[in-house]
């Protein structure tokens, strides 16, 4: 792996390099690219010591950054490696992608086209991704690995506020990849603005370049490439309570969604009342909210029915206060909910469809028909019942880990693993004597017709 203070004229080279690996690699078997998985995990073991403490460089500086105003906390929090099980779960992603199924050879269709004329579509990887990335040093390992495991090659450029502990992750992956037969330059990573800049213009050599940050880092990239992006811009997503949904599983679900992680594009910023729990279950989930100290931006109805609460919470004056339009179109990233009613089921989709950024939605209902009608009617990449906004994750999804999150329409939707990096390719193989030719069929005398018969669907 490369990485490296290129010059920005040497983006060509890099990106040329990276689309060489990727077209080597694919004479290299699949085991060779679970092995490379292997040797990455205990690599990262051996170097852990020296790489959590640049990331507590990397942190201590991003603190100082956040103190002066400069950087958003939330940015903080995604950078720090140690948070929670982190960097367990970056390890044990590793090695759950290692073992599962290889995603590439896989025939999806089959069909004799003549007497010894066989066609089968066969899933191939993309080719080469840039992902650019913003905080989250762990990407580099998640990107790595999935790259590796699916067959494509890689270009990986993180924010320089993860810098420190990037390059080391960076190195760890370098030293695993040397005791493999891929190439070297499979995976690289560039620092500079200038060579993304430079290599968003390179549709020759990149397939496909996915953005993992803020809304206004992927709104860049896609206004400023060619190359398809894949990705989402805003996480803003919604619980909606029905009329028939249960106390508990509210507050549960509610809570969580909003307080497990804010600083997750997955972290619930709006809840939906239906007018109908305004005096049922809203005032324990307001109650369970503001323990958790989470502020609440209330429209009318909401507010007004948290004016009886009795015993009123002691932050109520503190953390309740009037909602905006603006609050119900804001990634608040933080301990801030917006709190909306509606009269129905109907109005809660409607406000979603128009207001949601599509990625994932949730209501809580004890109504299955109202549970289905929710997810069918919401257009979003995860519609959820009675579930946390926060499964929506590739690592829990049994992915082992994702590349991102999908809210397009085509390729891939949600969180992206190895599916979402593969693509499919036609092989058409005759084993008859003198091959086959398309003149010789048609509708006209002698001319053959086409069988067009399935065949099993063994892999290629």
């Amino acid at each position: 792996m490369a990485s490296t203070s290129h010059e920005p004229n040497s983006a060509a080279s890099v990106a040329k390099a990276a689309k060489l690996a990727f077209e080597a690699s694919q004479l290299v078997p699949s085991s060779e690219r679970v092995k490379a998985l292997y040797e990455i995990r205990k690599e990262l073991e051996n170097a852990k010591d020296e790489i959590l403490a640049a990331n507590k460089k990397d942190c201590a500086a991003a603190q100082v950054e956040v103190d002066a105003g400069r950087m958003s906390s939330s940015l903080l929090k995604r950078l720090d490696l140690t948070k929670g099980d982190k960097w367990a779960s970056m390890l044990q992603g590793v090695t759950d992608v290692a073992e599962l199924p290889d995603p590439t050879g896989v025939v999806t269709y089959a069909t004799q086209l003549d007497d010894g004329l066989e066609l089968r579509r066969v899933s191939c990887p993309i080719g080469v991704l840039l992902v650019i990335f913003e905080a989250r040093p762990e990407v580099v390992v998640n990107i790595a690995a999935l790259a590796i495991k699916s067959g494509n090659a890689a270009i990986l450029k993180g924010g320089k506020e993860s810098n420190e502990t990037a390059q080391l992750l960076s190195k760890a992956i370098q030293t695993a990849l040397s005791r493999t037969s891929l190439p070297s330059t499979y995976i690289q990573a560039i620092q500079t603005r200038a060579e993304v800049s430079a290599l968003l213009a390179l549709d020759q050599y990149i397939d496909l370049v996915i953005p993992r940050g803020s809304n206004s880092l992927v709104k860049d990239i896609q206004n400023n490439t060619r190359i398809p992006v894949m990705g989402h811009a805003d996480g803003l997503c919604s619980v909606f309570l029905d009329e028939s949904a249960d106390i508990e599983k509210a507050v549960r679900v509610v809570v969580d969604s909003k307080t497990d992680y804010p600083a997750a594009c997955n972290a619930a910023e709006t809840l939906i009342l239906h007018e109908k729990v305004l005096t049922t279950v809203w005032p324990a989930v307001a109650k369970a909210l503001l323990a958790h100290d989470v502020q609440l931006l209330c429209d009318s109805p909401s507010l007004f029915a948290l004016s009886s609460l009795n015993p009123a919470p002691a932050n109520l004056s503190t953390h309740v206060h009037p909602s905006s339009p603006e609050s119900y179109t804001t990634e608040h990233l933080s301990l801030t909910l917006s709190v909306l009613t509606v009269r129905s089921l109907e109005d809660a989709i409607a406000h979603v469809n128009t207001h949601s950024s599509h990625h994932t939605d949730c209501i809580v209902t004890e109504n299955v028909t109202n549970g289905e009608t929710f997810c069918q009617g919401v257009d979003s990449a995860g519609t959820f019942v009675n579930a946390s906004t926060r499964f929506a994750d590739g690592f829990r999804y049994g992915f082992g880990t994702e590349v991102g999150i999908s809210t397009g329409r085509i390729h891939a939707r949600g969180p992206v693993g190895l599916e979402g990096l593969v693509i499919y390719k036609y092989k058409l193989r005759s084993t008859g004597e003198k091959g086959h030719v398309v003149s010789e069929f048609g509708t006209g005398e002698g001319k053959k017709k086409y069988k067009h018969t399935p065949l099993p669907l063994s892999n290629s």
